[in-house]
């Protein structure tokens, strides 16, 4: 059995699924992050991993099964469409779209996931990275919306609890957006503490109202800087963790708040997300054998975006 190493879970199917031309959320986002682990000698450091696809039945863990049709039957369609000449994509909402490679990087991207989470829990790992598209993290239970289709994180949470019989599972989700997918999935599990912190006033424009007893949302204003959200991590979140006591955590992996991301306005950088990634190991060694699967969300300017990675990885594996 091999302890202490960090698997690095992808797939080339999600580089497959695109929204457009110009769309922020684009197969570069990965190639950035393989060239940054490439250049700096990182990824030599990481266990890279084969990616399955998730099944319906895992999806449904999670997720609603009219959803999970919808989705299926808008690709099929598409399908049937482009081969008579129609067009490329599929229009769900006003910022997310589908092609005809969509639902098989998804299914990829919650696949990853829990490939992640089996891998963790037999121990062959210490914790895991999916550097995986699209994101999850807005997915709610029955919709897709920002950029998301199937909720990776909330569904691998899921997977522990249900068929790994875990009874505590955390989640943290920094991201500059609120993880309102998760929120829905998750409120009221008691099984389950997510800790969120996100730019607020802002897309999607929840997480600010009582949320259930299992969640700690802190919403922080525009132009807030790393080290007043190290200290809501240090005062808020570190005490919720320890006095929860997991036996599993989850990241929703975020780097959209580096103060160089034009999506939001967060003050974030590479130093801030290996702090609180330090932190977030330290409560997993002490409680959860480590265990840490973390999963790729926000970040649109290709090189913030690669360098927090890096730095998220570096804390992950040690190096």
């Amino acid at each position: 059995m091999t302890v202490g190493k960090t698997g690095y879970f992808t797939h080339r199917d999600c580089w497959l699924h695109e929204m457009g031309p110009g769309h922020p959320e684009c197969p570069a986002r990965l190639d950035a992050i393989e060239d940054r682990l490439l250049i700096t000698g990182v990824g030599d450091a990481l266990d890279r991993r084969e990616v399955p696809e998730a099944s319906l039945s895992e999806i449904e863990l999670a997720h609603d099964p009219m959803h999970i049709a919808a989705l299926q039957g808008l690709t099929d369609r598409l399908e049937q469409e482009l081969q008579a000449g129609g067009p490329e994509y599929k229009q769900l909402d006003t910022d997310t779209s589908i092609n005809r490679h969509t639902f098989k990087a998804a299914l990829r991207s919650a696949g990853a996931a829990l490939a992640a989470t089996d891998a963790v829990l037999a121990g062959e790992l210490e914790n895991a990275f999916c550097s995986v598209r699209p994101p999850g993290h807005h997915a709610t239970r029955s919709q897709a919306m920002g950029f998301c289709f199937f909720n990776n994180v909330a569904i691998g949470v899921k997977y522990a609890l249900e068929r790994h019989q875990l009874k505590r599972v955390a989640v943290i989700d920094f991201d500059v957006h609120h993880g309102n997918g998760t929120e829905d999935i998750l409120a009221g599990d008691t099984r389950v503490l997510m800790c969120g912190i996100f730019q607020h006033p802002f897309y999607p424009f929840s997480g600010d109202k009582e949320p259930a007893s299992n969640m700690l949302n802190v919403p922080v204003p525009a132009y807030t800087k790393g080290m007043d959200i190290r200290e809501i991590v240090e005062m808020m979140w570190i005490p919720r963790l320890e006095a929860f006591k997991p036996e599993m955590i989850f990241i929703s992996a975020g780097f959209d708040a580096h103060r160089d991301d034009d999506m939001g306005q967060l003050g974030m950088t590479e130093n801030d997300f290996a702090w609180i990634t330090t932190r977030i190991k330290d409560v997993a060694r002490r409680f959860s054998k480590g265990r840490i699967v973390s999963c790729l969300e926000g970040g649109y300017v290709m090189g913030p975006l690669a360098r927090s990675v890096e730095a998220h990885l570096r804390v992950l594996a040690d190096i």
